[in-house]
């Protein structure tokens, strides 16, 4: 039996928790969340005027800084690889009957890519949910998936579908915890050129990405773990966020006692040690969760120009985790863009920066929030953060989450 540390937190087999959910599947439990005065019906509650705002984009002040995010032709080595992922789509397509096409089918510029959510239940059940369709259909979406993201983003957002699985497994409750517990939908018509993407969500990992005259917007992403490890089985050994936790330890390293005073926000993670409100009850300290597109985030913290060169550059280092799953030269895009704004760049923490410890910390500039939280359990039995529960998000704002502001441009200037 595996030492791993999570396993002492296992659920009773008879415990509600674990024993009123047996034997559902994922519309039954989709009706049983829902129910009034339960946690997760007051989530859906919170989330679902939210999702039927007007998308604007997240800002730091309310006011959406339009020129962001220039619509130009990729530069020469960022190209996104648009003929590999057109090609895994029709493939997929392919795969599908009329019905299965229809359902799979969006507008490229459709609302229900705002519909994502991250939580085991299912809010909205947008696409087709692959746990039910055949096995050559669950393989060409994640081909769709592997054609668009570089090999290491593959593994780790496949990696979070495995642990899913791996939790159902160990909790008893594989109808509504498995590697394809997940939704697949298809935003526009793969072309060469024009706007389209694709979008996967479910528990533990959302993806949507969008590609447009060579350019990529991989976000929002979500991805997650509980636990972060699989520790029996066939895919024993695989963690998630390693590098996530080393770079950010890294850099709170290199900072002197008062940058490092000034970049912690707050040094517990309990909520009596942060105002009302703070710590949501789904998201925790995340401030970019699901249905937050509209968000007003202000930055907090220290500024990244108040720190030495070996700080600025542990920063990037922590922001290449977040956009490693981009391939090769979307990645370089996203982080030139993001190096040529570090001057309006900020990095915040919360709770302890020792071995050990849990923490929260978030990277935020005009063009690129990335946010990791360690949270408290959900199918497993703990009540305060533990290491081994990690959530991380990673958005766009002032309007290209989605790549919602490049497609409006291209609409704009190809209009008839």
């Amino acid at each position: 039996m595996s030492s791993a540390g999570f396993r002492q937190y296992l659920f009773a087999p008879d415990h509600p928790r674990i024993a009123e959910l047996k034997g559902m599947d994922p519309y039954t439990y989709r009706d049983f969340a829902r129910r009034e005065g339960t946690f997760t019906g007051g989530l859906i509650q919170g989330w679902r005027p939210l999702y039927l705002e007007e998308f604007r984009g997240i800002t730091e002040d309310g006011r959406l800084r339009e020129d962001t995010h220039p619509l130009t032709p990729a530069r020469p080595g960022e190209e996104a690889p648009v003929a590999a992922m057109a090609a895994a789509a029709r493939d997929l397509l392919d795969a599908l009957d009329d019905d299965g096409r229809r359902r799979l089918r969006y507008a490229v510029d459709a609302p229900e890519w705002q519909t994502w959510a991250n939580p085991e239940f299912m809010q909205f059940d947008t696409g087709l949910r692959l746990e039910f369709q055949p096995a050559p259909v669950r393989e060409r979406a994640l081909a769709l998936m592997a054609a668009s993201l570089s090999p290491e983003g593959y593994e780790l957002a496949h990696g979070m579908m495995l642990i899913n699985g791996f939790l159902g497994e160990v909790v008893g409750l594989q109808s509504l915890l498995n590697e394809f517990s997940y939704n697949f939908v298809l935003y526009g018509e793969p072309d060469p050129v024009a706007p389209w993407g694709w979008q996967l969500y479910g528990h533990h990992c959302a993806v949507s990405c969008l590609v447009v005259n060579g350019r990529m917007v991989l976000s929002p992403l979500f991805l997650g773990a509980e636990p972060n490890e699989i520790d029996e089985g066939p895919h024993a050994g695989l963690h998630a966020f390693t590098g996530h936790i080393r770079a950010a330890t890294a850099l709170m390293a290199a900072l002197t006692p008062e940058q490092r005073q000034a970049a912690t926000v707050y040094r517990r993670m309990v909520d009596d040690a942060m105002p009302p409100g703070r710590v949501h009850p789904g998201d925790e300290r995340h401030l970019g969760g699901a249905f937050q597109d509209n968000r007003v985030i202000p930055v907090e913290g220290v500024r990244v120009s108040e720190l030495g060169d070996e700080a600025r550059e542990l920063v990037m280092a922590v922001v290449e985790q977040f956009v490693l799953a981009l391939p090769q030269g979307p990645r370089a895009a996203r982080l030139r863009e993001v190096r040529e704004r570090l001057d309006e760049t900020w990095w915040s923490w919360i709770g302890g920066h020792e071995p050990g410890d849990v923490f929260y910390y978030r990277v935020q500039s005009p063009v690129l929030i990335a946010e990791l939280d360690h949270h408290c359990g959900v199918f497993l039995d703990y009540d305060t953060p533990r290491p081994f529960h990690i959530h991380t998000v990673l958005r766009t704002p002032h309007g290209n989450d989605y790549g919602r502001s490049y497609v409006r441009q291209w609409q704009r200037s190809h209009a008839s």
